[in-house]
Parts: structure tokens; C-alpha cells; sequence
């Protein structure tokens, strides 16, 4: 049987609903339309005159054949792949990543996050910076956030043309996603490198196979892909590619019975020299409504100056902030008069970093701010034990 990739293409009326000051509610479809010109929109590579309306059942059957799931629905676009020697490896696979995640720290999580950021939780959006496709724990801590944003220096790119690829390119495709994936199931983030190593050596390169296999293992129904960017007023705008990286992605999908949610990846320098207060990025941000933010395993990069613009951002325009210690420093926190709670304990930080923070071990032991166990891994130092979580609402 073909293996055939149905895409969803949309025309200059869909670009001018998403261009306004604000996204259409997420119940309102853009109309679908027939691409006016080779991968306008389109999701895959090469795609020339194959553009066609979408089918959700189809697309949401790419992100559980790439989750290791059956086919929902009765109607299989890829009973070739589930056919193959390498499909009963795959699915025993993701099952067991999913399990150690979703056991040893994602139902924990839940339990955790429902109790202690319920007001936070309440946002109909979050922020997630320095995220890559970690859709994962976005969606333990927030389940309900009705608009998810991710950025990261990980690029975007179409799938392939899935009928093109021989059974050794879709298993090596597979395993260098489960590759991709094993990090952060077990240690609860991704090692970038490897991440890169992984997806980029095979045909099923870029963020978008892992967020379409997080998103149907969370029990998402996958509507639509669309390739997008932002125009110089931060508005999301559809746009196609030439075959290479795509600037963003907007997922839209349901989880059971709820309304359409939507998930912006962006591949996004947060540097200054391409982050700017008032600049595209941040405005699309702000636009939904100053959000929460989530930041983990950032790399300590907001304790540089360079980075003081997304640093600032997260002080001045979030109503809360979930991160552990490689987010914003302790003491920027403090001086923008937070009010801040502590959970675990900070044990300092993995050896290739330099960036202690002796004032933050001190809040631990002095009672400045109120501190409480946790159960689960999160961050860097990823047992219970040597985790730190940093929670800061505006007072």
C-alpha cells in the first residue's frame, strides 16, 4: 500500500484570518483550500501538485504511526509501515519510553502542578522559552492552556514525501526518533547534540516528528500542521518553503472531547541580537494575553547579558514563572519583588555549568520564602532528591 501524506494547504483568505491583532478563536478553521503555488503551507517536502485538502483522521494517523500507536479510527494511511519488521520493535519501544515517563515522573507531575500552580494553571496560554519540541512537560504542567509556545534553535522542517522512502529509510527514521526521544523520558530533558545527531542523520529530521508523537501519546487528536511566521507586528502568518527549514509551525488539535487547541513551535534565537523588546516574537507573546512561563534545562543562558532581553521579558510581562535554577537567576527574581516559592533542593548545578548560586542555597535554609518536598525529577539534577523548582508570581 502507498504511504501518502495528505497536506493541508490554505489560501490568501486563511493568511488574512490569522494575520490580525489576534489568532481566530480556537474553534474558528481557516478555509481549506488548494495551495496557489508549490508548497504554499504545504508540510511536505516536495509536494508540487500533490497539495490537497486535509483529511484530520490522515494527519493525526502520521503522529501515531510516529507515536508507535495503532491507527484511530479504522482507516490505516500506513499499513505498510505497521506491516514492516521494524514496526513491533517501534511500538514495544515507545511503550516503554512512555511508561518510564509517564511512572516515574509525569503522573507526579500532574498531581504536583494541580496543587501548587492552579492559579497558574488557569491561563488560557503558556510560554515556554528555550523549550525545543518539549511539548512533554508543557502539557503535564498545563493541560489545560488552550495556546502552547515553544521556541528553540532546533529547526522546523516538512516531513518527507512518506510514499518516496524504503522500509530501511522509514526504520532508521524511526529509530533516530526514538533516539531522540529516550533523553528526555528518562533524564526529563533533551541533550541538544544528540537531539540534532539523531533526527537530522534520517529522513524524519526536525522538531516536528517529536511534537506529533508527544502530541498523540497525550492522548491529542491532531487536526491540522501549518507552516507559519511572524510578521514585523507579531501577527502569525501562513507561509510555504522551498523544501528546507520552515521559520514556525502551528499544530492544532483536540484532547478527547474539548474544544481546538493549537501549538506554535518556533525556531527562535533568544539572544539580543535577535529577541527585542517590541519585536516580533515577543508582541506575538504578549498577544496572547502576557502568559506564564515554563523554563527548564536552559542552559544558564539568561544568567548572561546576553540574554537580559528575555531575561526582562520573563520578570516584567508573565504572570508566573515555573523554572528551576537554570532559568532566571535567584537574585533577579528578588529584585523584581516576586513572591516566590521553593520546592526540593538546590544542589548546585551539573559540573559543565559554572553558574552557582550561593544566595539561592542560602533562601533554602534561612526561611526567607516557603520551600516543600517534591517527589519527581525536574531539571538537570533530576532525582527527587537534588531537584529545584523556583515557582514566582506578580504579588
Amino acid at each position: 500500500m502507498s504511504l501518502e501524506f495528505p497536506i493541508r494547504c490554505v489560501s490568501a483568505f486563511a493568511c488574512l484570518l490569522l494575520a490580525g491583532c489576534q489568532l481566530p478563536p480556537p474553534d474558528q478553521n481557516p478555509t481549506v483550500r488548494r495551495a496557489q503555488s508549490a508548497n504554499g503551507g504545504s508540510l511536505y517536502a516536495g509536494a508540487g501538485e500533490l497539495n490537497v485538502p486535509i483529511r484530520a483522521s490522515a494527519i493525526n494517523d502520521v503522529a501515531r504511526m510516529l507515536a508507535g500507536m495503532e491507527a484511530y479510527g479504522g482507516q490505516d494511511s500506513f499499513a505498510a509501515v505497521r506491516d514492516s519488521s521494524a514496526w513491533p520493535y517501534h511500538q514495544q519501544q515507545m511503550d516503554a519510553l512512555w511508561r518510564r515517563h509517564d511512572l516515574g515522573r509525569g503522573q507526579k507531575i500532574r498531581a504536583w502542578a494541580a496543587q501548587e500552580i492552579g492559579d497558574l494553571q488557569r491561563s488560557r496560554a503558556l510560554f515556554y522559552p528555550f523549550s525545543g519540541p518539549d511539548f512533554l512537560f508543557a502539557n503535564d504542567l498545563f493541560p489545560s492552556a488552550e495556546t502552547h509556545i515553544l521556541c528553540g534553535l532546533e529547526p522546523a522542517e516538512p516531513l518527507p514525501d512518506l510514499r518516496t522512502l524504503s522500509p530501511g529509510e522509514v526504520a532508521l527514521g524511526l529509530s533516530g526518533l526514538r533516539n531522540a526521544l529516550s533523553s528526555i523520558t528518562q533524564a526529563g530533558y533533551f541533550v541538544t547534540k544528540d537531539m540534532r545527531n539523531d533526527l537530522q542523520s534520517t529522513r524524519f529530521r526536525g522538531t516536528l516528528p517529536v511534537l506529533l508523537a508527544f502530541l498523540a501519546r497525550t492522548g491529542a487528536v491532531v487536526e491540522s500542521v501549518d507552516i507559519v511566521a511572524l510578521d514585523g507586528l507579531g501577527n502569525p502568518v501562513l507561509v510555504g518553503t522551498s523544501g528546507g527549514s520552515a521559520p514556525g509551525l502551528m499544530i492544532r488539535f483536540r484532547n478527547g472531547f474539548g474544544g481546538l487547541k493549537r501549538l506554535f513551535y518556533f525556531r527562535q534565537d533568544l539572544s539580543n541580537g535577535s529577541t527585542r523588546p517590541g519585536g516580533p516574537f515577543l508582541t506575538f507573546v504578549a498577544k496572547q494575553g502576557y502568559p506564564p512561563a515554563l523554563v527548564k534545562s536552559a542552559s544558564y543562558l539568561m544568567h548572561d547579558s546576553g540574554f537580559s532581553n528575555i531575561r526582562n521579558y520573563l520578570l516584567r510581562s508573565t504572570s508566573g514563572l515555573i523554572q528551576d535554577p537554570s532559568g532566571v537567576p535567584y537574585r533577579d527574581l528578588v529584585a523584581a519583588g516576586l513572591s516566590l516559592n521553593l520546592y526540593g533542593n538546590y544542589q548546585n548545578t551539573l559540573g559543565i555549568f559554572s553558574q552557582q548560586q550561593p544566595d539561592l542555597a542560602a533562601a533554602y535554609q534561612n526561611g526567607r520564602h516557603p520551600v516543600q518536598s517534591v517527589d519527581f525529577g525536574f531539571g538537570y539534577l533530576y532525582y527527587p532528591s537534588t531537584t529545584s523548582i523556583l515557582v514566582a508570581r506578580r504579588r
